[in-house]
C-alpha cells in the first residue's frame, strides 16, 4: 500500500490519465465538443503543484512547454515531472520524467518519453508514432528492444491529453452529466478514459477566488481508491482551462493536490474580487 500511496503522490495527475474506462465508445473523440482549437497555451508555460496528505507535503509535481525542433519541423515538447519529497522520499523515493511532442496547431503526440524510478524499479522507453499506420514503436532504452503496438483511433499520450482537451474541447458546449472521452496509449496498451462534467465551482486557492469547472474522472475501484469515482478535478474556467486542484479520495484517507505556481500563460488567470 506504501508504494501505491507514494506514486499518486508523485504524480497523480498522471494516474487520473491511465485508469481504467470499460465498454466505451472511441467515436465520441471526434464529436462537436473537440471540432475546434483554442488558444489555450503557449511557449515558456509552466505550472507547479504541490500534494498534500494531511498535514504531509510528499511530492510536487510540475508541466512545462516550449517549442523544439523534431525531425525538421518546430513542434511543442511538454515535459512533466513528478517526485517525492521530504519524509515521503525517505520511505519511497520517485522520479519520474514524462515528455511528448506534439504539432503546433493539433495536439496528435509524435514522440513520448518516459524515464522513471519508482523505488527501485526503473523504466527507460521512447515512443514514435505512425499516424498514417496507426501504431506505436516502442523502444526500451535499457534492453534496446523494439515493440510495434497498434493503436485505437483518435489517440493521445499520457501527457498530450492534457494538452488535447486544453486546446480542442469546446467547454461552452458542455453540459451538466456530459462524459468526455479520450482514448490515451500508455505502457504499450490502449486505455478509453473517460470523466464527468458536474458543472461550475468556485474554489479557494492561494492565489484568490477563481471559478472552476468541477471534472470526475471514472477509476478502476480496488486497493487504491475507495470507487469508480474516487477522484474530483478542478479546471480554470476561461481560456487558459488550468487544473487549478485534484482531490482524491483513498482507501487510506484523501490527496489533495494544489496549484502552487505559474508562468508564461496565454491569458488572463481570473480571481474572483468580490464575492
Amino acid at each position: 500500500m506504501k508504494k501505491f500511496l507514494f506514486l499518486i503522490f508523485s504524480h497523480l495527475f498522471l494516474y487520473i490519465s491511465t485508469s481504467y474506462a470499460q465498454n466505451l465508445n472511441s467515436d465520441f473523440v471526434h464529436n462537436s465538443l473537440y471540432n475546434k482549437s483554442f488558444n489555450s497555451y503557449k511557449s515558456g508555460e509552466f505550472f507547479e503543484y504541490k500534494l498534500h496528505y494531511g498535514f504531509l507535503n510528499a511530492s510536487y509535481a510540475s508541466l512545462e512547454l516550449k517549442k523544439e525542433i523534431l525531425n525538421d519541423s518546430l513542434v511543442y515538447r511538454a515535459t512533466a515531472i513528478g517526485r517525492t519529497t521530504g519524509l515521503a522520499r525517505l520511505f519511497y523515493r520517485v522520479d519520474d520524467l514524462y515528455e511528448a511532442f506534439f504539432p503546433l496547431e493539433k495536439v496528435k503526440p509524435l514522440k513520448s518519453i518516459r524515464d522513471i524510478y519508482e523505488g527501485g524499479y526503473v523504466r527507460k522507453a521512447e515512443t514514435v508514432y505512425d499516424d498514417k499506420n496507426k501504431t506505436a514503436t516502442i523502444l526500451n532504452k535499457i534492453t534496446n528492444e523494439e515493440r510495434v503496438i497498434k493503436l485505437e483511433s483518435g489517440y493521445q499520450d499520457i501527457i498530450s491529453t492534457f494538452y488535447f482537451l486544453r486546446k480542442h474541447l469546446d467547454i461552452s458546449k458542455l453540459k451538466e452529466g456530459d462524459i468526455i472521452f479520450v482514448n490515451i496509449f500508455f505502457a504499450s496498451q490502449n486505455y478509453p478514459f473517460k470523466m464527468k462534467y458536474l458543472g461550475i465551482e468556485r474554489i479557494k486557492t492561494k492565489f484568490g477566488l477563481i471559478e472552476c469547472l468541477k471534472l470526475k474522472p471514472f477509476m478502476e475501484a480496488g486497493r487504491v481508491f475507495r470507487s469508480n469515482e474516487g477522484i474530483y478535478l478542478w479546471v480554470t474556467n476561461d481560456e487558459n482551462r488550468i487544473p487549478v486542484k485534484v482531490k482524491a479520495n483513498l482507501r487510506v484517507g484523501t490527496i489533495v493536490a494544489d496549484l502552487t505556481s505559474f508562468r508564461g500563460i496565454t491569458n488572463p488567470f481570473k480571481i474572483i474580487v468580490d464575492d
